[in-house]
């Protein structure tokens, strides 16, 4: 069964198609300016950043792929590509997983640690540039609050996974 179907009941209002649209220009727009930021300092683009630093949150113990796909919204497709590449350029490292044999765990290399360590001072000063200094701390609040309503599922819907 398809958790994802779409039932219109009624048309969005103006203002809806309004604020989707913003919200998807800032959205490219800020991206655009992080991924370009991070090219131009010679560095991994930004889905390696975010598989970095939730590898680095799961500590020594590492994640399965899946935790990741759901933590990201990524693909399994997606990620195995990214994790091969990630894994060739030595930042992770892929282990068999002792609960699962069939499984694996993906964990940070120290070159991973560094990595992201290098790339959060470019992604910092981005993400500054796109939000930081055209928002005042409260307006920045403020949209991270509204922004919060549209991430969380709608009342009957499943979580995204």
């Amino acid at each position: 069964m398809n958790h994802y179907v779409v039932r219109m009941t009624e048309e969005p209002c103006q203002s809806a198609v309004h604020a989707w649209s913003r919200l998807v220009r800032a959205y490219q727009a800020a991206m655009s300016r992080v991924e370009g930021a991070l090219k131009a300092a010679d560095l991994p683009p930004l889905a390696w950043y975010e598989v970095l630093v939730e590898l680095e949150r799961a500590g020594d113990q590492g994640l399965r792929p899946f935790a990741l796909e759901e933590a990201l919204l990524l693909p399994q497709y997606g990620l195995s590509r990214l994790l091969a590449r990630m894994e060739a350029a030595g930042l992770v490292v892929r282990w068999s997983c002792p609960a699962d044999g069939r499984g694996q765990m993906v964990t940070l290399t120290e070159a991973g640690r560094d990595t992201r360590q290098r790339m959060w001072t470019v992604h910092a000063a981005a993400v500054q540039q796109a939000v930081g200094a055209r928002l005042s701390p409260e307006e920045a609040d403020g949209l991270a609050q509204l922004l919060g309503r549209l991430i969380a599922p709608a009342e009957g819907t499943p979580a995204p996974r």
